[in-house]
């Protein structure tokens, strides 16, 4: 992604500034909306540095989500709030841990080997957390109590509040976003995209393709956490369901929705498969057809798909495109 362009520039000020005055006109419902679709577009971006900046489709993003909001709250202690300090660095490195030892391996493979490598890997800590006594098995377990921000007795950051928790995890998704607008434009950066057009051209030029890749694993993992630390302090909440291939196409959907190569795209795909789950689902909308609401995503993402093949993002340039074309032509 390029924000160097002047609209490109203005969508994402006008995203930004959306979002922040969002609590003004919310309701709790509507915040709360908000909240996990950001919680959702952080995990769509941890797989967007993957598929459209490094070209490695991975359907492993679940397990690192999900290890992350394990691990908030296996490592919360009970009886009194954790401190975000330590929590939740602790829970992210536990993610990107298992993404050092997922990629190490499965980067060793191409194509869908990788796919489904990946796969295989997200199914082992499922079965992890799903099997054993570890994660409370099928039933989950809870967060006694969400963690906060403190300086001795003072509190600078109190989770339990709806607009604190908001403001943090628009926060975080903000630093997320610019993180990774930098590494697009740092030489690491550059050497992914290299990796992603051809990969052999640049083992050629002399560059060592899998220590690249293996780090933007790495990193992918990370961000994949910490949206599953914001996912089990949000909810107070965990199960296996978390970790399941489900979630890994949801997110891979959200990259697609929005368009493969761009961050707005997957910021903007993660608002657009929500918002659509959550219109086909309404029952004042669709009565009794609501329960059958996976019938209507799945049109509505194949009109999509194939009205927009650039995704979301590219619905602007495509429609400047015909209208020049309708011009020219009379």
């Amino acid at each position: 992604m390029t924000l160097d362009r002047p609209a490109a520039l203005l969508s994402v000020a006008a995203g930004a500034l959306v979002l922040v005055l969002w609590p003004l006109a919310a309701g709790s419902y509507g915040l709360d909306l908000v909240v996990k679709i950001m919680i959702y577009a952080i995990a769509a971006l941890s797989l967007e540095l993957l598929v459209g900046r490094t070209g490695l489709v991975c359907f492993g993003q679940a397990a690192l989500f999900g290890l992350g909001a394990y691990a908030t709250v296996l490592l919360a202690p009970s009886g009194a709030p954790a401190s975000l300090l330590w929590l939740a660095p602790a829970a992210v490195a536990v993610a990107a841990a298992y993404a050092l030892f997922m990629g190490a391996l499965s980067l060793r493979t191409r194509g869908v080997y990788f796919i489904m490598v990946t796969l295989a890997f997200a199914q082992m800590a499922y079965y992890l957390v799903h099997d054993t006594p570890l994660g409370g098995g099928s039933d989950g377990i809870y967060l006694d109590l969400r963690p906060r921000l403190a300086i001795g007795d003072t509190i600078l950051l109190d989770l339990d509040q709806p607009l604190a928790m908001y403001y943090f995890v628009l926060g975080c998704l903000a630093a997320v976003f610019a993180l990774l607008a930098l590494v697009g434009r740092s030489p690491f950066g550059h050497a992914l995209a290299g990796v992603r057009i051809n990969e052999q051209r640049m083992r050629a030029a002399g560059f060592a393709t899998y220590p690249y890749k293996l780090a933007a694993f790495v990193l992918s993992g990370a961000i994949a956490g910490l949206a599953g630390v914001l996912f089990a302090v949000k909810d107070g909440f965990v199960n296996p369901e978390m970790l399941s291939w489900h979630f890994s196409g949801s997110v891979l959907l959200m990259v697609i929705l929005g368009g493969i190569g761009h961050l707005r795209g997957a910021v903007l795909g993660a608002f657009a498969l929500v918002l659509l789950q959550e219109f086909f689902k309404d029952d004042a909308i669709f009565g009794a057809w609501a329960k059958h609401w996976l019938l209507g995503l799945g049109f509505a993402i194949i009109v999509s798909v194939a009205l927009l093949p650039r995704g979301l993002i590219g619905a602007g340039a495509l429609l400047t495109q015909r209208v020049r074309r309708r011009a020219e032509g009379s």
